[in-house]
């Protein structure tokens, strides 16, 4: 394939697959986030004499339309970044959709991210989760963002840097409350850690000083409760329906036996009124005697 991203290891250099090390082997350019960290990794597989070009966030557009080029005259091209799937939160994306807008081949392959280990070990559902990357630097931005995504009822994902994971997870927790979060750093390294708890209880524990590249993890807006049978039985007979009528939707709706609806409808009316409670037991007959009366005209 003329252009292929290649995920590298983001901690544990095992951590790299067959076809990885194959693609690196039989590329003619390898495209590299930082030119020496990639070095490390090519000389513990003993890939040499591969041409390296940097791809970094400050020479990526210059970068790519020689790599086009190169692409261009039938060169195939592999692009890594210092630790995981490049494109993703590192250079590659802009490569990689100017190869596509061109007619050129590309390829990205499986392999190592720092998203879903992260994910897994929140504990928090991974099913359907909702990935934000790196929050804007801009303050004013980063708030609107947070606060967009304040009703949103996926497990939501940052990317965080250490020295800003207190400021990060305090503002989150100022805007989303009490919401339960893991922050995960060091994925796949000897110091790997999922600190749990609350967002607040997470920005107190990085306050203390953490390391590593980090991973924040918060779980959805919570659902509202559902109204109890109660709440719903006394709206509907608030909104003019008859006591055997409310009862009658509220049972269908909720499984709720016909007489507890009814019964409870009778002593809400009677306490209304002032007068005594309606009798209580009453026998299933008696309710469906009722239905046959009031479906009758």
């Amino acid at each position: 394939m003329p252009l292929t991203l290649v995920p590298t290891p983001i901690g544990n250099l095992e951590d790299i697959t067959l076809r990885a090390l194959r693609t690196l082997r039989e590329a003619d350019v390898i495209a590299c986030e930082d030119t020496r960290t990639s070095s490390v990794l090519l000389k513990r597989y003993a890939i040499t004499g591969k041409p390296l070009i940097s791809l970094h966030l400050y020479n990526e557009k210059e970068r790519t339309r020689r790599l086009l080029a190169l692409l261009a005259e039938g060169k195939n091209v592999a692009v890594v970044s210092d630790a995981g799937t490049p494109g993703i939160s590192d250079p590659g994306f802009l490569l990689l959709r100017g190869a596509l807008d061109a007619g050129f081949g590309a390829d990205v392959l499986p392999g190592p991210s720092a998203l879903l280990p992260a994910v897994l070990l929140s504990g928090l559902p991974p099913q359907p989760f909702l990935f934000c990357g790196f929050p804007p630097e801009k303050p004013g931005q980063r708030r609107k963002l947070f606060a967009s995504l304040t009703s949103c009822p996926y497990t939501t994902v940052f990317y965080i840097s250490p020295h800003k994971a207190q400021r990060r997870t305090a503002e989150l927790a100022e805007l989303w409350g009490a919401r339960r979060a893991a922050l995960v750093r060091e994925i796949s390294k000897i110091h790997q850690e999922a600190i749990r708890g609350l967002l607040s209880e997470i920005a107190e524990r990085a306050g203390q000083g953490l390391k590593g590249e980090m991973v924040l993890v918060v779980e959805g807006c919570p659902e509202p409760e559902p109204a109890s049978w109660r709440e719903e039985a006394e709206e509907l007979l608030d909104g003019g329906l008859s006591v055997r009528t409310a009862a009658r939707e509220i049972a269908e709706r909720r499984g709720v036996p016909k007489n507890a609806v009814k019964d409870f409808l009778l002593e809400i009316s009677g306490a209304r009124a002032g007068g005594p409670a309606a009798p209580k037991n009453r026998k299933d007959d008696d309710d469906k005697n009722d239905d046959d009366v009031e479906g009758t005209i």
